[in-house]
């Protein structure tokens, strides 16, 4: 559980000191922040993807995964969700429905709302943490998460630290399902599936650098058909 406290600590320190601070952060350090957590986010993509036990596995999990992501259409869902929340939001806020303002604020929250709570970072670092005890991924994402926090606040104030609420819940849920399943993975199916979190975790980078916008959510279904897919492959090539 030590992942998902100290990434919420993280979101909520990182939108208070954003807020206190927002007139003295200057726009290029907002600008070019986001670049340097999305070269950090490809090299921890790179260092899990050296992981690999079996890349036939690994490769077959990530297309298959996309594959299941494109037809069931889950980038897709999440941004027509995104539209009803951004709705319920604006509803909240004490502004005017035909407020810019409200629209703004709406937009920008319910987008950072999705990012922090169902990142593919948070995910795998979830269910990475719930299988084999290990915090590494969800503590990284804390660190991450308190930079980019503290430049949302500068626009949004203090409300970006309520995020942590649903992002804690989304992250203890996935790593107690995937704790309950920890006894039958084995160290090649805990590879592959590491290696498995590191190409989405590479593709996540480069679309917070704006090199390429990979539809990430699409991907997430790979993780869940990493380690059967590893075991298989396993047991019958080796």
């Amino acid at each position: 559980m030590i992942g998902p406290l100290a990434n919420s600590a993280a979101l909520i320190l990182g939108g208070a000191i954003g807020a206190a601070l927002s007139s003295r952060i200057p726009a290029r350090v907002r600008e070019r922040m986001p670049l340097y957590c999305g070269a950090i986010a490809m090299s921890i993509g790179t260092y899990l993807f050296f992981r690999v036990h079996s890349l036939p596995a690994m490769a077959i999990a990530v297309l298959a995964g996309s594959i299941l992501g494109e037809l069931l259409g889950l980038e897709r869902r999440v941004e027509a969700g995104l539209g009803l929340l951004r709705a319920r939001i604006q509803h909240w806020l004490p502004f005017s429905a035909d407020d810019p303002q409200a629209e703004t604020f709406a937009v920008k929250f319910a987008t950072i709302l999705t990012l922090f709570s169902i990142s593919a970072m948070g995910v795998f670092g979830s269910l990475e943490e719930g299988i084999s005890g290990d915090p590494t991924i969800l503590v990284t994402k804390a660190i991450l998460d308190f930079i980019t926090a503290g430049i949302f606040a500068t626009e949004l104030g203090i409300a970006v630290g309520l995020i942590a609420i649903p992002q804690f819940l989304v992250q203890v849920t996935l790593l107690l399902s995937a704790f309950l399943i920890a006894p039958m993975v084995t160290p090649f199916m805990r590879a592959d599936f590491s290696a498995c979190g590191g190409v989405i975790m590479l593709a996540t980078g480069m679309r917070i650098c704006n090199i390429k916008t990979f539809p990430i959510i699409n991907m997430l279904p790979g993780l869940l058909l990493a380690m059967p897919v590893s075991a298989l492959w396993t047991r019958f090539f080796g």
